[in-house]
């Protein structure tokens, strides 16, 4: 289904059509686009290659993931916040990741309701960090998704991505950025987009297992809300993980360097995300991706349960789609 918020609200049901799959095993494992640009056809790779794919994103269960609180922070319900901060309990966590890097995050669990509590997982963006999401308005209205996830009886958990936020150390304490320095110097990162992009899913994955280990969370009810970098892991993670059951995908990006790379392009998960509730919330004017190639990526969700919604807006969202995510998540999950 999609839906124009500038417009009428009715939404259409769009056809899902099966493309020929074509295996580029090379292609895949190199990281690298062919002669014909996925970003040009969008055609998902076949399960050969996908299975190539799959293997960047498979862990070790067995190493140990030392997870505990480091910090507990009670917070009290404030009706004068804008908006309203429900009652719950924040802990900052910290588990072992894949490559042995600490991962850190935050798990904030309502006062209100029973547990075990559904999760929902917040993925943030490129350069931002698991604060984003407390922070209300901003630049995607962080703090008004958790803030309404918490009032829904949702526990919800934010972690910091490869190379971002308290991760600033594993790039010399210097934040990633793709555009050049200021004074007109540019600066490498000692990580690549895809490596930031594949490790963060794999330590999402680890923490999916932490979350198994409290007592407070319904691990069969997890959820995901990510936005642009975020909006991208949302179709990677659930791809290659199933106990991710409702996902809501933010201005993911296709269209500037990098996302197109075959090991983490949007097109080539989508179709693996059978069974899955999926809802896109998309910018009109947003300079990462056309029209056309948003709507490609939404035909190829082999899901019954997946709808399209598009704002007057580019890459920022207007404060509306928190309202439309939590109607989402409150739907499926």
């Amino acid at each position: 289904m999609t839906a124009d918020r500038s417009n009428s609200p009715d939404g259409k049901r769009s056809v899902l059509k099966y493309p020929q799959y074509v295996p580029f095993v090379l292609m895949v494992l190199l990281g690298t686009a062919t002669s014909e640009p996925a970003t040009e056809s969008l055609s998902p790779v076949g399960e050969e290659a996908f299975e190539a794919i799959r293997s960047f994103y498979d862990y070790d269960k067995d190493i140990p993931l030392d997870g505990r609180i480091v910090e507990r922070k009670e917070i009290e319900a404030d009706s004068q916040e804008s908006p309203p901060q429900p009652a719950s309990t924040r802990d900052k966590i910290v588990f072992r990741g894949v490559r042995g890097f600490w991962v850190p995050g935050y798990l904030e669990i309502p006062k209100t309701g029973e547990p075990p509590y559904p999760v929902v997982l917040l993925l943030h963006g490129w350069s931002g960090d698991k604060d984003s999401w407390y922070q209300d308005g901003g630049y995607i209205s962080g703090g008004n998704m958790r803030k309404a996830l918490l009032a829904g009886g949702y526990a919800v958990c934010a972690l910091d991505a490869a190379a971002h936020g308290d991760r600033i150390a594993e790039n010399d304490y210097a934040p990633v950025n793709i555009y050049n320095a200021t004074d007109g110097t540019a600066r490498k990162n000692y990580h690549t987009l895809m490596d930031i992009l594949v490790q963060s899913v794999r330590d999402y994955r680890r923490g999916l297992d932490y979350l198994e280990t409290r007592p407070e969370i319904d691990s069969s009810r997890v959820g995901l809300v990510g936005y642009s970098m975020g909006g991208n892991q949302a179709f990677l993670l659930p791809a290659v993980d199933e106990r991710v059951k409702v996902i809501v995908s933010c201005v993911v990006p296709s269209d500037v360097g990098g996302w197109d790379m075959a090991g983490v392009a949007t097109h080539n998960f989508a179709p693996r995300l059978e069974g899955r509730a999926v809802l896109m919330c998309m910018g009109k004017e947003d300079g990462f991706y056309t029209h056309e190639k948003a709507e490609r990526i939404h035909e190829l969700i082999p899901s019954e349960e997946k709808s399209l919604i598009w704002y007057e807006a580019g890459h920022k969202l207007p404060v509306d789609w928190v309202a439309d995510a939590l109607s989402w998540i409150e739907d499926h999950l």
